[in-house]
């Protein structure tokens, strides 16, 4: 085997997976995180499909279940709190859903006996030279791997400094996300509540076996120019964005100054034509962002992590074969997941008012609709959408 030292960067999803499987390929991953510690809290995140597949095969399938947020109906309401229209289960949360900090610690607690974790640091050159790559780093001091992967998400470090600025690869869908935790102040029950205005939508749903919520702040905007790192000027877009929205948002804005987990980022997706360079490859959002309107995002980081882990192994190590093989395997399944987040936007945030009745009125006749079946199971088609492989794991 050769090519066994493989450094990943990023430890929320991708990064730990993808060590979880190199390691039981017989491969010595290291993973250096940005922050300095596994990174909690985060929104909901889905499981259809080969997803659920690959937690199988990793034995971790009953610890996710375990923390699944077993999500019931959400409920779109007036300003008064009325209800208007409800959506199924399924409709929202795919076939499992579980917190995306609950996950990562997950993946974090099944590898760290076994894999060196550098929490507090990040990669500030790459230089590849034949035998292996050079890395620098912001604080600590340089070290020699055979192979990098960037797991660093959609503003990818390792794919800016390897592949070229963000901007050539980076696909805006027009929307902007910001999520964080909250007092579940109106006492939600694994359910959760949604209120639209015309580009906006505002929700929260219950987290934790309702211990406490996630607020969720949807809008439709141009290019933002803003630092995706300052998070005191994303809480300033949001607070002026949503000053004027009705329903609890005065109350969930109050509460966003006391968040402990605030997220902010635009819908976008990855769109590059290959997912490697030389000696560094890329997987997750850093390769192939689906955007969070497609669901489909954390399924395509765990696929993603077991197909890179496991063409490297069949190769035997040599990375040519393997990240050739790698996008291969991946390619349909991603542009299916890419697919899914077309034009979903104008469903979840109305642009008018007449989009807003025009989708109530669609999800109210939903259950009586004859394509009702298609559109439940377009994004398990999507999940679907790849054939996994088995490989061989090498002998403990």
């Amino acid at each position: 085997m050769q090519n066994r030292r493989v450094l990943i960067s990023g430890a929320s999803v991708a990064g730990p997976a993808l060590a979880f499987w190199l390691r039981r390929h017989g491969f010595t991953p290291t993973v250096v995180e940005r922050a300095p510690e596994p990174r909690d809290g985060g929104y909901a995140v889905d499981f259809r499909g080969a997803s659920l597949r690959v937690l199988d095969r990793m034995g971790l399938l009953g610890q996710v279940e375990a923390a699944a947020t077993r999500m019931g109906e959400v409920t779109y309401v007036d300003s008064a709190g009325r209800p208007l229209v409800v959506t199924p289960p399924t409709y929202q949360s795919g076939e499992l859903e579980i917190l995306r900090g609950d996950l990562s610690r997950i993946l974090y607690e099944a590898t760290e006996d076994g894999v060196e974790y550098v929490f507090g640091d990040s990669i500030t050159g790459v230089t590849e030279h034949g035998e292996g790559v050079t890395v620098t780093f912001d604080r600590g001091e340089p070290r020699e791997f055979d192979l990098v992967v960037g797991a660093d998400g959609l503003h990818s470090n390792v794919r800016s400094l390897v592949f070229g600025d963000e901007s050539r690869f980076r696909r805006d869908l027009g929307y902007y996300v910001s999520i964080f935790t909250v007092p579940n102040h109106l006492g939600l029950d694994h359910a959760g509540r949604f209120y639209n205005e015309p580009n906006r939508t505002v929700g929260v749903y219950s987290a934790r076996d309702n211990t406490e919520a996630k607020a969720l702040f949807w809008f439709g905007s141009a290019p933002l120019a803003h630092d995706h790192r300052d998070v005191e000027q994303q809480r300033r877009i949001v607070e002026e964005t949503f000053r004027d929205v009705g329903w609890e948002t005065p109350v969930l804005l109050k509460a966003m100054r006391e968040a402990p987990d605030f997220y902010f980022d635009s819908a976008s997706q990855i769109k590059l034509d290959s997912y490697a360079r030389g000696r560094v490859a890329l997987v997750g959002d850093a390769a192939y962002c689906a955007a969070p309107l497609s669901g489909m995002g954390t399924s395509l980081a765990i696929v993603g992590a077991y197909v890179l882990a496991g063409e490297l192994a069949a190769a035997g190590g040599d990375h040519v074969p393997a990240f050739r093989a790698y996008q291969d395997e991946m390619r349909g399944f991603v542009d299916a997941c890419q697919k899914l987040a077309e034009g979903n936007g104008k469903w979840f945030v109305p642009p008018t008012r007449t989009w807003l009745r025009f989708r109530n009125l669609n999800y109210r006749l939903l259950p009586y609709l004859p394509w009702r079946k298609v559109i439940e199971e377009l994004p398990l088609k999507a999940g679907n959408a790849i054939t996994l492989k088995r490989y061989a794991v090498a002998p403990a």
